[in-house]
């Protein structure tokens, strides 16, 4: 089971309703994989993968409306995203026979869902509504709110406050004019400390135990699947725009991620 987690919450109701209905239709389509009494699943394959076409394009809809209403920067990446998964779904649609062999079909196709959904709404869809001017951008600091009670996660997570205040401080950085060898550093930084930081956590709640786990591999791999994606190219063309947009990022992201899941995971261990 696939649970919709506060940490996917944009604040926006119509879209965090219609990501949770999506996330109805993953776990449906995990019901129909482990189903082990129906045999010969086409049609029902074939019908679920078009209530997801139909489903997702007025989500699309709904959501490019909203980003176009509010201005939003990141409104042409959405919709290229958003093509992407209609080519994939459509790709299943159209490839589809009653030939193939029907779980292989179906493990794919839940495989996907739940990778591009977890990765598209928290790399992505958390920004929606969220990115300010950058005059009015300030570094986050680390105070009490953000204390889970487990001292190697709080240690680790004020490392990652530091490493998003060097990203407010290059961004700021008025006297600099080639900003990229500093971008790939800390980009390059932020990978690294992220991925020892997600181990760390993830250890932890392997040793209590945490129900949680799962969504919060998802959560992390978004986030650093996200960082390893920036394409340098278009980084060293948009130096300035890329620090605005990373600071936003990191910022709503681990603010985000600390209070509505990571603060959880000390609440169980209590």
């Amino acid at each position: 089971m696939y649970h919709f987690t506060d940490d996917c919450l944009i604040g926006v109701e119509e879209i965090d309703n219609e990501h949770r209905e999506l996330f109805r239709i993953i776990n449906e389509t995990q019901d129909l994989l482990d189903n082990q009494i129906i045999s010969d699943k086409y049609d029902r394959i074939i019908a679920m993968v078009e209530r997801l076409e139909h489903y997702a394009e007025e989500h699309f809809e709904h959501e490019e409306d909203y980003m176009e209403s509010i201005r939003h920067p990141e409104l042409n990446l959405q919709k290229r995203q958003h093509l992407f998964f209609r080519d994939k779904i459509n790709g299943i649609t159209n490839s589809f026979s009653s030939d193939h062999e029907q779980q292989a079909v179906l493990e794919d196709l839940l495989r996907y869902l739940v990778t591009w959904l977890y990765r598209h709404i928290i790399s992505s869809d958390l920004m929606i509504g969220k990115l300010k001017p950058s005059e009015e951008r300030t570094a986050p600091e680390f105070t009490d709110k953000y204390l889970t009670g487990i001292s190697i996660v709080d240690k680790e997570h004020k490392e990652l406050f530091r490493i998003i205040g060097d990203v407010y401080r290059v961004m700021t950085d008025e006297m600099a004019v080639d900003k990229y060898d500093e971008i790939v550093r800390l980009l390059e930084e932020l990978r690294e400390y992220t991925k020892f930081h997600f181990q760390d956590e993830e250890l932890y709640m392997e040793s209590i135990h945490y129900e949680g786990l799962e969504a919060q591999r998802r959560a992390h791999e978004a986030f650093v699947s996200r960082l390893e994606e920036m394409d340098l190219e278009h980084i060293d063309d948009n130096q300035q725009e890329t620090l605005e947009d990373l600071m936003e990022f990191l910022t709503e992201w681990l603010v985000n991620h600390i209070l509505h899941s990571d603060k959880k995971i000390g609440a169980g261990a209590q």
